[in-house]
């Protein structure tokens, strides 16, 4: 298709990505059934990972990295007893072992080592750069290479169920989150190993997953009945809180520029005229609402 043909779309779709696609090949699948001129992701799941990605087109892309940044739940499966050289399925087997043999009460209590703040050295296999490379370059050709532990939180770590090798999880997380380097440390607590066998997110910031809303799915709608699945552009950051643009300024807030408003000091407000959204602001402490990001609808 050409580019020209592109539409300039805005909106976001909540993909339930499949097994074995990347991230970004699912991106651009859905940029080119919605025809949309531009489009990005707001968190890669690896090709191992399914569940929901979040697909921002058009101007919605301004509010994508607020979701970057936001909490993450996963459902993940942790088969006991082997490593492996990328902490999942994919990776090969370095160490096997010998699983203790489990009961509900050891694996809570070594859950409980995991929940709240913790301390996480990153995966040779991430997109973490080290000297403007990936480190899953320097992973590929056998090196590697010291990483400093990071802090990140676990706000909630559920045990769903567990077989004599394997432990299947609900876990909420901080942005920065490896649930393999998780998986990994908790066989390790267990005294056995692990790797993840499943990886599925169900949940990015305040958006859950609709399993329906599948690649699938959208190849079978109109053009029509695809847009009619789209949220609003500001969904991203429907939670901030909202003023009403001052009667007559559209024109001087679209430009950019400052207007009066009899509002209290807030760092982030979405800015409305009617029910149009016009961007984000912030308001000061002297009640000057000030343009911070802009949306061209």
């Amino acid at each position: 298709m050409k580019k020209s043909s592109y539409r300039h779309l805005s909106g976001v779709f909540l993909l339930n990505k499949p097994l074995g696609l990347s991230s970004n090949s699912a991106l651009q699948k859905v940029r080119r059934l919605f025809n949309a001129q531009k489009a990005g992701h707001t968190g890669a799941l690896d090709p191992l990972a399914t569940g929901l990605l979040p697909i921002c087109l058009g101007e919605a892309t301004k509010f994508s990295h607020y979701l970057l940044d936001s909490t993450k739940r996963y459902q993940t499966t942790v088969k006991l007893g082997q490593t492996t050289s990328t902490g999942d399925v994919e990776g090969d087997v370095l160490q096997e072992r010998d699983v203790p043999a489990l009961n509900q009460e050891k694996i809570e209590a070594v859950l409980e080592q995991f929940r709240g703040d913790i301390q996480q050295v990153p995966p040779m296999y991430s997109a973490l750069k080290r000297d403007g490379r990936p480190l899953y370059e320097l992973a590929r050709k056998g090196i590697e290479i010291e990483r400093e532990a990071r802090p990140v939180t676990i706000y909630e770590l559920k045990l769903i169920e567990f077989s004599e090798d394997s432990l299947t999880l609900d876990v909420t997380c901080s942005k920065g989150t490896y649930i393999r380097v998780l998986g990994e440390d908790i066989g390790e607590a267990l005294g056995c190993g692990g790797h993840l066998t499943k990886l599925h997110r169900t949940q990015t910031g305040h958006f859950e997953i609709d399993p329906s809303y599948t690649i699938e799915y959208l190849e079978s709608l109109s053009q029509e009945q695809r847009d009619a699945l789209l949220l609003p552009v500001f969904s991203p950051v429907a939670h901030f809180p909202r003023v009403q643009l001052p009667e007559g300024r559209e024109k001087y807030f679209g430009n950019g520029q400052e207007s009066n408003i009899d509002h209290e000091a807030v760092a982030e407000v979405l800015v409305f005229d009617g029910e149009r959204c016009l961007g984000l602001a912030e308001i000061t402490d002297k009640k000057r609402l000030v343009p911070k990001r802009l949306l061209n609808l």
